[in-house]
């Protein structure tokens, strides 16, 4: 399964003070193989049975299918348009969207996490789409992932499809991996950053940056 969607926009280089030219929108999907729920079925079943889960009962018997619908929707992300519009009025201040519901599987336990995302940039030349900044969220989400992975791709991704002045991804999360299982350590979450730009190497851009999530 691709890390990344399977085309790129590259937006136009030139003068700030020239209108930027009118940009397509970029079609965004996950390039996956053909998901073949009925042989996912079949496995479910079958890891069922190894557990010693017998899916006989009237209650049960439908399980494998749903535990396989259940994961190919997991696992498939909607496909959106990346949508941007020129900076005409010169915006230069923080853009931050706040508590994005996040949720995806732990690639090792294939176990889910869920929790919030704040994710902002200081636009350059073009600005985006409010509501893609949670559509992108949702993109790399829906795959087997770790929590560093996702935040750095998320913030990555906009870094290079929007070149902004800079990008500040935070990513707050609890395991079911570690509160069901193992330590069984209820209540905990894990928190996750990735900053570029001048949100890493400006203080003053950071600190406006994590106090407006709420972070400070």
């Amino acid at each position: 399964m691709t890390q990344h969607p399977h085309t790129a926009l590259h937006l136009a280089p030139g003068d700030s003070d020239i209108p930027a030219p009118a940009q397509p929108a970029l079609r965004v999907v996950q390039e996956t193989d053909a998901i073949d729920l009925a042989a996912a079925e079949r496995a479910a079943g079958q890891f069922l049975h190894a557990l010693g889960i017998s899916t006989e009962t009237e209650s049960l018997r439908g399980t494998p299918g749903r535990m396989a619908r259940a994961y190919a929707e997991l696992f498939s992300p909607r496909p959106f348009d990346l949508t941007t519009f020129p900076n005409d009025e010169g915006y230069d201040e923080l853009v931050l969207a706040r508590s994005i519901p996040v949720r995806s599987v732990c690639e090792h336990h294939l176990l889910p996490f869920v929790g919030t995302a704040h994710v902002g940039y200081l636009p350059g030349r073009r600005i985006l789409g409010l509501s893609k900044l949670a559509r992108v969220v949702e993109h790399f989400a829906c795959r087997p992932q770790v929590q560093e992975r996702l935040t750095k791709q998320v913030a990555d991704w906009l870094q290079t499809q929007l070149e902004p002045k800079g990008v500040g991804v935070v990513i707050e999360a609890e395991h079911s991996c570690m509160t069901l299982r193992g330590v069984q350590a209820t209540g905990s979450s894990t928190l996750t950053s990735t900053l570029l730009g001048t949100l890493r190497n400006d203080a003053r851009s950071r600190g406006e940056f994590l106090a407006l999530a709420g972070l400070t």
